[in-house]
């Protein structure tokens, strides 16, 4: 057990960032720019806490890995906040570069293949599935973009049943090619937390061994 794990009974450091994320959850579905957006996109964020509390605090990770995912979570939630085409970073980074729409959804999926191609190797390593080499990086990743193609259908049967909230969720900003962006940016995302951060983790993980 490293020294940021947490101890079957007790408080640790990752449990008090766990409560921030939490708070700033909570604080975050008071008044959201649309209440049904806003679960839509922090959904996942209440099922990573909920496992921390259940089960996860009691298994190992690594720093890496635990940082990129409070990363992503922080992402997720902003973006529920205001809905991705309305984040104001997003649009202040809009008319800087005057782009035609607010790119905050790209950062999104960028983060939706930075994040969990950690998470993936890490499981695959601690169990043994699957030894560390060239074939890992490309399961890892194949399985990031797969869950982005199905993110994506999940999007669409959200357009079509939910209305505008739905449009919203989308994202696209009338960008016909929305779909095949964001399976883009999530590749690139995994791609470029492998190479920048896949040797950090294997550091962590081998001071464990």
């Amino acid at each position: 057990m490293d020294a940021h794990s947490s101890p079957r009974f007790g408080f640790s450091l990752r449990d008090g960032v766990v409560l921030l994320l939490t708070l700033f959850l909570i604080r975050s579905g008071v008044s959201p720019n649309d209440r049904v957006v806003w679960v839509l996109e922090t959904f996942w964020v209440m099922i990573a806490i909920a496992m921390w509390a259940l089960w996860l605090r009691r298994r190992p990770a690594t720093a890496t890995v635990f940082s990129v995912v409070i990363v992503h979570s922080v992402v997720l939630i902003v973006g529920g906040i205001y809905t991705y085409s309305l984040v104001p970073a997003g649009a202040w980074v809009q008319e800087w570069m005057s782009r035609p729409r607010n790119d905050y959804d790209r950062l999104g999926h960028f983060m939706q293949g930075f994040a969990p191609v950690l998470v993936w190797r890490e499981v695959f390593i601690r169990g043994a599935i699957v030894r560390r080499g060239g074939w890992l990086g490309v399961i890892v990743v194949g399985m990031c973009l797969a869950f982005s193609a199905f993110f994506e259908l999940l999007e669409f049967a959200g357009a079509m049943f939910a209305g505008q909230a739905g449009e919203d969720f989308l994202g696209a900003q009338g960008d016909v090619w929305d779909a095949q962006w964001d399976m883009l940016f999530c590749l690139v995302g995994s791609i470029v937390s492998l190479f920048t951060l896949g040797f950090v983790q294997d550091r962590e993980l081998n001071r464990e061994a």
